[in-house]
């Protein structure tokens, strides 16, 4: 693996753990009516809900629409050397990620709060989940102070989207973390497919 790229163990400790999380949110709200605290962390995010802060959370929102997010994969390829060698993996992560949230939709079986339609996990939550993951690994080959604020601003955005999703009354706030989790464990497999067969090499210091 090139130098400034996390190894995969990294990589596969994100994987067990956001996929972990999701399996564990999965079972819950699939054989539990209600989850504790669901109800109380919902109605403390619509207590924000002013006009002005809901306009700024339905713009927010568009960043995690797979309208948005599956040409701005192109972006990706454009922005980072490492994207363009193995392209397939990430515009292929793009592709599987509203798959895989359609069907668990399904299997699931979870009512959005104020709607009959499927919610758990939440599709913007986990399209920008999966995304930005991608861009915080592939940040990783970035000059220390660009990363830092790639990253962080990655970080931004998928809590944002998420928050977004419960104050627009679309998700509850476990739809949202489940969301989450999903697109963190896509995000990190495609990672690894990225980096496989590449040696492993220590982080300079």
């Amino acid at each position: 693996m090139e130098p400034g790229l996390p190894p995969r163990r990294s990589l596969r400790r994100v994987l067990s753990a956001s996929a972990g999380y999701f399996l564990a949110l999965a079972l819950a709200v699939g054989f539990m009516p209600s989850l504790p605290g669901d109800t109380a962390v919902r109605e403390a995010l619509l207590a924000f809900a002013s006009p002005p802060v809901l306009a700024a959370m339905r713009v927010i929102n568009r960043a995690g629409s797979w309208q948005v997010l599956l040409p701005a994969s192109l972006l990706l390829l454009v922005a980072f050397a490492r994207a363009r060698e193995r392209w397939y993996v990430w515009v292929g992560l793009m592709l599987a990620a509203p798959a895989t949230e359609g069907v668990l939709k399904i299997v699931v079986g979870r009512p959005r709060p104020e709607a009959a339609s499927m919610g758990f996990p939440s599709g913007h939550a986990t399209a920008a989940a999966a995304f930005f993951g991608a861009v915080f690994y592939l940040a990783e080959a970035l000059r220390p102070p660009v990363r830092r604020l790639v990253r962080a601003a990655a970080l931004v955005i998928i809590v944002l989207v998420a928050a977004a999703r419960v104050m627009l009354r679309a998700h509850w706030p476990t739809d949202a973390l489940g969301g989450i989790a999903l697109g963190l464990a896509l995000a990190s497999a495609a990672a690894l497919l990225a980096s496989a067969g590449e040696p492993q090499e220590l982080r300079p210091s």
